[in-house]
């Protein structure tokens, strides 16, 4: 039985996915581990870490995410990024602009490649780095 919890494929093969594709399993796997992130740091009612996912998952909030995120990146990443982020979504929502639509499809693009190819360690790496940046911890 594949495990999709620890995926495998090779980067040739995460290469072969469409960049709206790993923004879409991308942006499961940066609600997960901010879900995570705010369960592991105190947040016990449901309606406030509702509300506190939801402000850490936006296009604002994901934006923000990336411009300390950036410099963390290898090239190899920043090509992923990059790729995602030059993408040309269906629609962009209202409450972000189309430059902080852009960069959060770079991160969920980026997250969900690294997913694909079993980078889990990495991933954690540069989101707790960041998070801890963000919130001061």
């Amino acid at each position: 039985m594949k495990n999709y919890f620890a995926m495998d494929m090779d980067r040739r093969q995460a290469d072969g996915v469409s960049a709206l594709g790993l923004a879409h399993l991308g942006d499961g796997v940066y609600e997960l581990l901010v879900r995570a992130w705010l369960c592991g740091h105190g947040g016990s009612k449901v309606g406030n870490l509702h509300r506190q996912t939801v402000s850490n998952v936006s296009a604002p909030a994901q934006s923000r995410f990336v411009e300390r995120l950036e410099p963390l990146l290898t090239p190899e990443e920043y090509a992923v990024y990059r790729r995602g982020r030059n993408t040309h979504p269906h629609g962009i929502p209202k409450h972000a602009t189309p430059q902080e639509y852009a960069r959060a499809t770079g991160l969920e693009c980026l997250f969900g490649h690294l997913y694909l190819q079993g980078k889990t360690q990495r991933i954690n790496e540069l989101f707790v780095t960041v998070m801890e940046e963000l919130y001061g911890i």
